[in-house]
């Protein structure tokens, strides 16, 4: 399976840097996914919804510990690639948080 496109919506909120949607195989695409400054750097949140006990269930994620990590680099490259589009400063090392 591969990325076949990223849009990154950026966002001027303190943790939340971007809504990202990606396109997987021109034939499937998730939505909703964050991109959030954690205290160790950036990470990629999947989209999830608040179940009534107000924990976050994933609704879509990766089974696997290398496609979680050709995603997360693929998504966080976009992110600051559309940073340096629109004019933002771009840390030199956004570190990638491993989950």
């Amino acid at each position: 399976m591969q990325i076949t496109e990223i849009k990154v919506h950026l966002m001027d909120e303190e943790r939340l840097k971007a809504f990202v949607s990606v396109t997987f195989d021109n034939c499937f695409a998730v939505r909703n996914m964050k991109v959030i400054e954690g205290q160790n750097g950036l990470m990629l949140c999947m989209p999830s919804r608040k179940a009534a006990d107000e924990s976050h269930k994933d609704l879509a994620h990766p089974i696997t510990q290398d496609f979680r990590h050709y995603l997360e680099e693929n998504v966080l490259h976009a992110y600051r690639a559309e940073l340096k589009k629109q004019g933002r400063p771009v840390a030199a090392n956004l570190p990638l948080v491993e989950e």
